[in-house]
């Protein structure tokens, strides 16, 4: 199954990171990601089985993480393969720590795949037609946090779904 760790949005942060997706999408066209899909992506897992997958389900429930507040301020992109999303101007060290404290976790348990770069995100669109963010609305969010989320993404032909499979106890 496919996997990866990451934040999920209340339902009130949610509405509003849909209502800039929903911008987003008028002014760069492309797949806007719909309100349910919308997340911070801490780790993705890719394949892993399923005795593995359920010792993962176990110690993301074991795991406290520190709460956190990211501030949600700048639009971004990446040019290949199309993504619009947004995220914050600085560095939050709170998030590298998390990320990296998950890695190290995810390693112990020989997966591979830790990324030279992380970049704090959330992906509004896919495969937009333009780029540019010059008249998108001002990002100003605060997105408070306090759980991990184990996700196993479903792709069956259509849109991704994403089904929780465990969260970190909330501190």
């Amino acid at each position: 199954m496919r996997l990866f760790l990451a934040l999920v949005p209340p339902p009130g942060l949610r509405e509003r990171l849909g209502a800039l997706a929903d911008a987003a999408h008028a002014r760069c066209g492309g797949r806007r990601m719909p309100d349910e899909s919308l997340h911070l992506t801490l780790a993705f897992l890719g394949e892993v089985g399923d005795d593995l997958a359920g010792e993962l389900a176990e110690e993301i429930r074991s795991l406290a993480i520190p709460a956190g507040c990211w501030t949600l301020d700048a639009w971004g992109h990446f040019r290949c393969p199309g993504i619009v999303w947004v995220g914050g101007h600085r560095p939050d060290a709170a998030l590298q720590r998390l990320h990296e404290r998950l890695w190290d976790r995810l390693e112990a348990h020989q997966l591979p795949g830790r990324p030279s770069r992380f970049i704090p995100h959330v992906t509004l669109l896919r495969r937009a037609e333009r780029l540019e963010a010059d008249d998108l609305p001002h990002v100003d969010l605060e997105w408070s946090y306090n759980q991990v989320t184990l996700i196993h993404s479903i792709n069956d032909g259509q849109a991704a779904r994403y089904v929780p499979l465990a969260r970190s106890r909330a501190t």
